[in-house]
């Protein structure tokens, strides 16, 4: 019986997981990341997640990764707001914990696979003789988005027991009819370590942030701004200015400590360069390649062709200009449905 070692959240993907991990005949060890220093809420998550595991029968861990964690993550997420860019924590996680540190603590207990309750699919790919990250099923759930940057050599010791489900319901519904008490606990929504979602008081507490200028594109003074780290590219709201048509954020100078701002039309882009890469797939990156690309989360796929460029960087041309590029962000590549891989934007053109 192969072992395989599982993320458990004390949510509902994470534990319904677990349990088609056995229904399969897999030897199932659950365990939960404590990743902040929030006890009540460490607390909850360890006793849902316990309570999952003793109902399937399946053991169960609990790892100390706050360390980590904080180095690899919170500092990560803190430095960006510091350099005037939006970053993408999840991303991070991802690379370092849940498939960085668990995956060395999946090899210390003997386990061959490891599992989370992402909504990916795993497959061997004749075409590039390899195992590849696919999206989801379920598309408007697919999390592959957030997959680029773990390493590559570790998709084939991954399962994704959710990667056939068509829609979250679907989840619940196993959840349900297997008994699991944690079938109706609501899907969280915000950012792990940040308090109430409040990422402004989070902020204050390590950076402090500077007044300055509000300027259009042209340079015209619009009025003045709280600091930076309130602002990312596409705002609208809270801007605390008045015009004769409705401005965003375009751009945050970080250099002069300006926002600036401009029309709807100024948002979009059709270039965009990106750095800090991560490849999945084994093909020639020295020229240009047609992908599908993506350069947010909820985004949707759009034509683009990759120019690879020195030290490790790409230029990107989308076929048709995309909303609010945002430096910081992800920008994450498809051919097909297969994931190709990504990396952070650095600047939009």
């Amino acid at each position: 019986m192969e072992k395989v070692l599982i993320g458990m959240s004390g949510g509902v993907d994470s534990s319904v997981s677990a349990l088609l991990l056995k229904e399969k005949g897999y030897e199932v060890i659950g365990a939960t990341m404590l990743l902040t220093d929030d006890k009540e809420k460490n607390d909850k998550i360890v006793e849902d997640a316990r309570n999952v595991c003793k109902q399937i029968g399946i053991s169960f861990y609990v790892f100390d990764f706050r360390e980590e964690f904080r180095k690899n993550v919170i500092c990560n997420f803190i430095n960006c707001y510091k350099c005037a860019k939006t970053p993408n924590p999840c991303v991070e996680c991802n690379k370092y914990m849940k498939f960085g540190k668990f995956a060395e603590k999946a090899e210390e207990l003997g386990c061959k696979y490891i599992s989370t309750g992402h909504y990916a699919k795993v497959e061997y790919s004749t075409k590039y003789s390899q195992y590849v990250l696919k999206r989801a099923s379920a598309q408007e759930k697919d999390q592959t988005y957030f997959l680029y940057a773990i390493p590559k050599q570790i998709i084939e010791k991954l399962i994704f027991p959710l990667e056939n489900i068509e829609e979250k319901k679907d989840v619940r519904k196993i959840a349900e009819e297997k008994g699991l008490k944690i079938a109706r606990k609501p899907d969280s929504q915000e950012i792990c370590f940040i308090p109430n979602d409040d990422y402004a008081n989070y902020l204050t507490k390590e950076i402090t942030p500077q007044k300055g200028k509000i300027v259009l594109t042209d340079g015209t003074i619009l009025g003045e701004h709280k600091g930076l780290i309130y602002y990312t590219v596409g705002q609208r709201k809270g801007l605390g200015i008045s015009y004769v048509e409705p401005l965003y954020v375009i751009r945050l100078d970080k250099e002069n400590n300006n926002v600036i701002v401009g029309t709807e039309k100024e948002l979009y882009s059709t270039t965009l360069y990106a750095e800090e890469l991560n490849f999945l797939l084994n093909i020639d990156l020295s020229k240009p390649i047609e992908v599908m690309a993506k350069v947010r989360y909820r985004a949707k796929l759009a034509e683009a062709t990759l120019y690879p460029q020195v030290e490790g960087k790409v230029k990107v041309e989308f076929k048709n200009p995309q909303r609010a590029i945002t430096p910081g962000q992800s920008v994450v590549f498809y051919i097909e449905n297969i994931l190709l891989g990504g990396g952070k934007i650095s600047s939009n053109v």
